[in-house]
């Protein structure tokens, strides 16, 4: 327990200067981008004076290590600073804890699809080994991931929304449905009011999204549970289980893929991490309010403020879900303590 310990307050000093470098770095690579974003929030031929006037108010005319320590301190009070366009003045903590709900809930399903069948794929693969379901599965897993995101979002919109029109193919949830906030996520929220209408639209908004980013990750996962399965099912304490007299499911499903599973969080973890920060491709194909599509249009309209709070809560949130991991993993195998 010592060494847990010991390992947990390392990776989180560890995990400091590494958010600190990225703050830095998304500092200096928004003010460096060419263009002025007092300008582009302004109309063409807008008076020089004032332009001056607005970059003295928002202190952008002030020197660059100034604009920074300054950043920096209203960092550390969870000041994320204000939006330049299209609403001047909101704050950008407000957008991001309006957006990052629908996020959540997107890459929560589309985690528990891809890990469904990506490590279902993947165990029975390593399990029929040179069998024709084998080759299977391994030439799915190498397609789905090639496959680019948007275009398969795009064919599952086709296919179930316009042709079968089973299935929304934009937005949230369905016009007027809005289930009281208490989590901000959709289906939560409709369960805990007792909104079965706002639950069942939530649901179908949500089905096609989640699909298109849970099969397009399930392809990772299936070739490394086949990986790690074929590994261990050559090891010793498998040939043992079998000399037992253990059925073959038991052996594989039970006893293999239980340890196979360890070096699998690693890569969930980092999945997931990434899936929190926002799909940007799905989220903008099926107009999912979220974290993605919120950075893509705040790039548009070159609102650095706002686009620098949104990288930095996304480095925030990768840095801290890949401590949370990297702790939950030394748990299991305390070899990596050491």
């Amino acid at each position: 327990m010592k060494s847990l310990r010991a390992y947990i307050i390392t990776r989180i000093f560890l995990t400091i200067p590494m958010i600190f470098i990225l703050v830095t770095l998304v500092f200096l690579i928004v003010r460096i981008m060419p263009g002025d974003p007092v300008r582009a929030m302004l109309r063409p031929g807008a008076p020089q004076e004032y332009v001056d006037d607005i970059k003295h108010s928002l202190g952008l005319d002030k020197p660059l290590y100034i604009q920074y320590f300054e950043y920096l301190y209203n960092l550390l009070r969870g000041d994320l600073g204000e939006s330049l366009a299209p609403v001047r003045g909101r704050p950008i903590a407000k957008d991001l804890r309006e957006k990052f709900p629908a996020t959540l809930e997107l890459s929560i399903l589309s985690m528990t699809m891809s890990i469904l069948i990506g490590i279902f794929t993947g165990a029975y693969s390593a399990h029929k080994r040179r069998s024709f379901a084998d080759y299977g599965f391994r030439l799915y897993g190498i397609i789905i991931y090639t496959i680019p995101v948007f275009w398969l979002g795009l064919m599952l919109q086709l296919f179930f929304g316009v042709y079968l029109r089973w299935l929304p193919v934009y937005g949230r949830i369905g016009t007027g449905l809005t289930p009281e906030k208490i989590t901000g996520l959709f289906i939560l929220d409709s369960i805990l009011t007792g909104n079965m209408v706002s639950l069942v639209s939530a649901v179908k908004h949500l089905i096609l999204p989640s699909l298109t980013l849970g099969l397009y990750i399930s392809g990772v996962f299936t070739r490394l549970t086949r990986t790690n399965m074929l590994d261990v099912l050559s090891q010793d304490f498998i040939t043992a289980a079998r000399a037992r007299g253990l059925s073959e499911r038991v052996v594989v499903y039970k006893h293999a893929l239980k340890n196979a599973l360890i070096p699998i969080i690693t890569m969930l973890g980092l999945q997931f991490a990434l899936l929190l920060a926002g799909a940007v491709l799905t989220e903008t194909t099926f107009s999912w309010p979220g974290l993605g599509r919120f950075l893509v249009d705040r790039i548009l309209y070159r609102d650095f403020p706002s686009i620098q709070g949104s990288v930095v809560f996304i480095a925030i949130l990768v840095a801290g879900v890949s401590l949370l991991v990297d702790i939950v993993y030394s748990y299991l195998d305390p070899r990596i303590r050491y």
